[in-house]
């Protein structure tokens, strides 16, 4: 029997930077995880990754990340995607430069 499907983002990695960006709602890569387009439909979430993997000339590496819905916008479940949102892991670039872990 075929797993029912759970929310998801659109995620991947901005060509040129390497940063973690995400597809929001309408059409824009952000490095913001609680600005991407929240999921819930399969098919839809299917047209939304292959919108994605047809912008090679921006991100690499587009794949749907599960996530649920919080407070201020869709929320990772899985660690991975937690320390994805953190930025780079090489103390203090990026995000974790700037304070917003």
């Amino acid at each position: 029997m075929a797993r029912a499907f759970t929310p998801k983002v659109v995620t991947a990695n901005a060509l040129v930077e390497g940063d973690v960006v995400y597809l929001t709602a309408d059409d824009r890569w952000t490095r913001d995880h609680a600005e991407a387009e929240f999921l819930e439909d399969e098919a839809h979430a299917q047209l939304r990754l292959l919108k994605a993997d047809h912008q090679r000339d921006r991100v690499v590496g587009a794949y749907l990340a599960e996530a649920r819905m919080g407070v201020t916008g869709p929320e990772p479940i899985h660690f991975r995607e937690v320390f994805r949102t953190r930025g780079p892991s090489n103390y203090p670039h990026g995000k974790q430069e700037a304070g917003n872990v």
